[in-house]
């Protein structure tokens, strides 16, 4: 790890985000933010109608804008992160939240796979859904959770270690 953390604190992004003036870190640092927001509050909205909140309202109306603002919402995060990162790598190759972070994003990114490839996400604009599409779609929505808001925390304890 110490090799790749390394590697991108040496690389340009790291140099630019050292040398560009005092306000460089500052500013990506809030882009990271806006675009962890976003994330997080597309995805809650979702995912807790995919838990059952709000059934009045369709699925497919909820996830039509929601999901392409997720989408770009999680590009914004993670690029601003890297650069973030890049700033200081090496400092935290010793941070345990660093190595529930990654893996809780993977497995957040990897829950989005698996429910686009469900049917009934598939089916969710066409027509009604039965219940027991509905609770596979609760189970993604729970995961989902859980992975966003271990990756949030553990990205906010990174700076107390």
């Amino acid at each position: 790890m110490y090799g790749f953390m390394a590697w991108l604190q040496g690389s340009a992004v790291g140099h630019a985000m050292r040398e560009f003036g005092v306000w460089t870190y500052g500013v990506v640092n809030l882009i990271h933010i806006l675009g962890v927001a976003s994330l997080f509050g597309s995805l809650l909205v979702l995912d807790l109608r995919l838990l059952g909140l709000w059934r009045k309202v369709s699925l497919a109306a909820i996830s039509e804008p929601l999901v392409p603002v997720a989408t770009i919402a999680f590009f914004v995060a993670a690029a601003s992160g890297v650069c973030l990162l890049a700033t200081k790598a090496t400092e935290y190759v010793d941070n345990p939240f660093i190595y529930i972070k990654f893996p809780a994003i993977g497995l957040g990114l990897v829950n989005v796979a698996v429910l686009s490839s469900l049917p009934a996400w598939k089916e969710r604009k066409v027509r009604a859904l039965t219940s027991r599409e509905e609770s596979k779609l609760a189970v993604m929505g729970g995961l989902s959770l859980f992975c966003w808001l271990t990756a949030i925390t553990c990205g906010r304890m990174i700076g107390y270690w």
